[in-house]
């Protein structure tokens, strides 16, 4: 199951690292002020999901990047239009001429509309961007793949949802069988839909869909991410299509509700509002993330009794 850690204090900016369990791979969710964010774990970031460029979710990049140059690695980058101009001025107004060109390499890819993602690569020590391609999905490596929703928060506001490979599990104790290679050869047909293909157990030869049974399809974890966004119908229409039914989901909640104008205003949501639209899109598990520094710790407190009323969890 995908574990997620919010890195940052509370008055600090937003930053959330998702980890793969049985893996060393980790995901980065913005990069805003994060005191608790460890070395070791940015080493281990393997892609970055920015939801936009406002200093508070960006500011912290300089700092991610500081300790992932010289691992040699590719890294991902994601976010909204105009990201990888972003990253290659921020790349840019140092001075790189000790540095080996090798040290590592950043994929950016830009969102350019929901079927449209442009991909991008750029390398020291010059930094110089170079278009790779488009295509039109976000991610998908071999743990997850990232659906997302393009947000209004008076800018393109990305928000990711993280869903993790389907896994198969074998019934031992239904089969009767002595283990052996052709469980793996099982649930590769099974993967692959080859009903047909023959399964040899024991000096017997089955077809693979007479065996299908004692296969179980286990659904993949799916772990959200929404960050700054207005409370409005469009905004919730996009949501609820691609967090419905998530088992977890982080969303910003800025503001009390004695405050709904100033989130109106500011183009983001308020506490009842996110409750609210968590509660409409059935989600399992909703943690109110991203309050604002005027807020004191009780101002706080009143943010999330207020947010889970809302959602319908006392």
């Amino acid at each position: 199951m995908l574990q997620a850690e919010i890195k940052s204090l509370f008055k600090e900016d937003i930053s959330i690292l998702i980890k793969v369990p049985n893996s060393a791979k980790h995901y980065l969710c913005d990069c805003g002020e994060a005191s608790l964010l460890k070395v070791k774990e940015v080493q281990s970031v393997s892609a970055i999901f920015i939801s936009h460029t406002h200093i508070d979710h960006f500011s912290n990049f300089d700092g991610i990047f500081r300790h992932q140059i010289g691992s040699g690695e590719k890294v991902v980058v994601c976010g909204p239009k105009n990201i990888q101009r972003q990253i290659e001025a921020r790349l840019k107004s140092y001075t790189w001429n000790l540095i080996d060109e090798n040290a590592i390499e950043y994929e950016i890819r830009e969102i350019v509309s929901e079927e449209e993602i442009k991909v991008y690569k750029i390398r020291p020590p010059h930094w110089n961007l170079e278009f790779v391609k488009s295509q039109d999905f976000l991610f998908d490596d071999e743990y997850v793949n990232v659906s997302f929703a393009i947000l209004d928060h008076k800018t393109d506001s990305i928000a990711y949802l993280f869903k993790e490979k389907d896994s198969v599990t074998f019934n031992e104790n239904a089969s009767g069988f002595k283990k052996g290679k052709w469980i793996s050869e099982l649930k590769t047909a099974f993967e692959n839909n080859e009903t047909d293909k023959a399964i040899e157990i024991e000096g017997t030869v089955y077809q693979a869909s007479e065996l299908f049974h004692l296969l179980t399809r286990n659904e993949g974890y799916r772990l959200g991410v929404i960050m700054d966004h207005a409370a409005d119908e469009g905004n919730y229409e996009k949501i609820k299509t691609v967090f419905g039914n998530a088992d977890r989901v982080y969303i910003e909640t800025f503001y009390k509700d004695e405050d709904r104008e100033f989130a109106a205003s500011n183009y983001h949501s308020f506490a009842s509002a996110s409750g609210k639209i968590m509660k409409d899109c059935k989600v399992k598990k909703a943690v109110p993330v991203h309050f604002s520094r005027r807020y004191s710790e009780s101002d706080r407190l009143d943010i999330e009794a207020a947010f889970y009323r809302a959602f319908g969890e006392d």
